[in-house]
């Protein structure tokens, strides 16, 4: 049973608060390059950058290489582009005795779900977007030309389309009117510019990906290149993000160093720069579209939503034919799990690939091994908005009678040929760094439409890069061949990228 949240009436942050405890904590780092473990916290606190009278905050969710901002100026805060858990944006206005009284949205985003309706709600922080997103909650359009002030700084909004027609930059100027900053959203990262590829479908408007590079080109030549080279970038995404293919893993810089390193700044015709922009894009998963569209309307608030997802007893019996995304390790699945089943491993990437996977039509059961994994799991999906698609989480349900088949890697060795070698790594992957010449490429995240075309005479053996897609997809092998018998290479292909190179 979820929480009924309609008896709280909440009077201030900090009451608001208590009800708003977070699911994991932010670890505080340095700005650069920051790794984490593949099941630990997903959240880094980046170092304040502050000047005279303002102060900026990077909030950096490394699961999805996702950087949100705080702008602090005389007890005022100012957000821009907001992960959907709003508690680590309250714990900075508290700790600067501040109020957040704005979100600004550069546009819908298409890879996490935004706080910003929730910051409305609660705070009556005025959301700031373009009016051509067609925003169906309220909010005061900003738009090229807009500005408003907070405290000793202005934001000033800048139309740059390309990522998506309905882009906007921020631009942040001190109290002397001095260009400071550029919160550029999707449209500049550091070494790259958005891909253009992701609107062709979704949103309230919709462009094909050459009109959009086009766009993109205009917006470099006549947006960015225009400003000073001492204008710091802070952009919404880093290396990892699916929403370019080129992003460095720095979290911020200049507008003079991207001029230097960005190839995007450099001397190109139109047409090569959209031929170059359109290039190599990664794949686009499953729920991009799906969260244009939720951050169109404005999403449910975060602890509220989850409270509301259905935590079924520990070894209670599932229906039969659900669809059930199993997280726990690879040695436990194998083990023993539902048939069916997909093993969709707790890990750094695991919203991504369960977003890949899983469609937004679908309904799913979410199985782990704790209580504690659950929560953090239901915390993952939350960011891109599927735990509305979690028809109930579980702990080690009963009915978990399938085994997995023991891959033997010396007898791999002996008769390679005996096997069929399905490579789910992507196409560029396959391509460029080769490991096995007979091997059939099917990324992973086409897998489930696509199991039927693998011939099954021999032994089926999955491999990706080094063990965690293998996980899923050779699970997802083995539910559609039923009979079939499906190994995981594991994390043994390592060993076997070394002798290919």
């Amino acid at each position: 049973m979820g929480i009924d949240f309609s008896c709280f009436k909440f009077t201030s942050q900090n009451a608001l608060r208590q009800v708003l405890r977070p699911v994991s904590e932010f670890v505080p780092c340095d700005l650069g390059h920051g790794n984490q473990e593949e099941s630990g916290d997903t959240f880094a606190q980046s170092k304040e950058k502050t000047i005279k009278n303002m102060n900026i905050q990077q909030f950096y969710d490394e699961g999805l290489a996702h950087a949100s901002y705080a702008i602090l100026s005389e007890g005022k805060v100012a957000l821009v582009d907001p992960g959907r858990n709003p508690q680590q944006y309250y714990d900075f206005a508290e700790a600067n005795d501040a109020r957040i009284v704005a979100v600004i949205e550069t546009h819908p985003h298409a890879d996490f779900v935004s706080s910003h309706l929730e910051f409305h709600k609660n705070e009556g922080a005025t959301i700031y977007v373009s009016k051509l997103v067609g925003a169906e909650y309220p909010h005061t359009g900003f738009d090229e030309g807009d500005s408003f002030q907070m405290g000793k700084v202005t934001f000033h909004a800048l139309h740059t389309p390309g990522h998506s027609p309905d882009s906007i930059s921020i631009l942040l100027k001190d109290e002397n009117g001095k260009d400071h900053a550029l919160f550029s959203g999707d449209t500049l990262f550091i070494g790259d510019v958005g891909r253009p590829d992701l609107r062709e479908k979704a949103g309230n408007m919709t462009a094909q990906r050459e009109e959009l590079a086009r766009m993109m080109y205009h917006t470099v030549q006549n947006k960015l290149k225009p400003l000073g080279d001492d204008v710091l970038v802070y952009p919404a995404h880093g290396a990892g993000s699916l929403c370019g293919k080129n992003l460095s893993d720095a979290r911020q810089s200049t507008i003079g160093e991207q001029r230097a390193t960005n190839w995007a700044f450099s001397d190109l015709d139109e047409k090569t720069f959209m031929d170059s922009l359109l290039q190599g894009q990664p794949y686009i998963p499953k729920y991009f579209g799906y969260d244009v569209d939720m951050n169109k309307k404005g999403a449910p608030a975060y602890q509220r939503s989850i409270s509301q997802v259905s935590i079924w007893p520990e070894g209670a019996t599932l229906p039969a034919d659900a669809l059930v995304i199993d997280t726990r390790k690879q040695a436990q699945f194998a083990a023993g799990h539902i048939p069916g089943a997909i093993n969709i491993m707790n890990g750094g990437k695991f919203e991504t690939w369960l977003g890949s996977i899983v469609g937004p039509e679908e309904r799913f059961f979410l199985v782990a091994d704790s209580t504690a994994e659950l929560e953090i799991l239901i915390y993952k999906a939350a960011k891109i908005g599927y735990e509305q698609l979690i028809h109930g989480a579980v702990v080690n349900p009963a009915g978990m009678t399938e085994t997995g088949a023991f891959f033997d890697v010396e007898a791999f060795k002996a008769n390679p040929d005996g096997y069929t070698i399905v490579d789910i790594r992507s196409r560029d992957e396959h391509a460029n760094t080769p490991i096995f010449e007979e091997a059939l490429n099917i990324p992973l995240q086409e897998l489930r439409e696509r199991a039927s075309e693998i011939p099954t005479e021999k032994p089926v053996l999955v491999h990706c890069a080094g063990g965690y897609r293998s996980a899923a997809g050779s699970s997802i092998v083995a539910g559609a061949l039923k009979g079939a018998q499906v190994l995981d290479f594991s994390e043994a292909i390592k060993d076997f990228q070394t002798v290919a190179h």
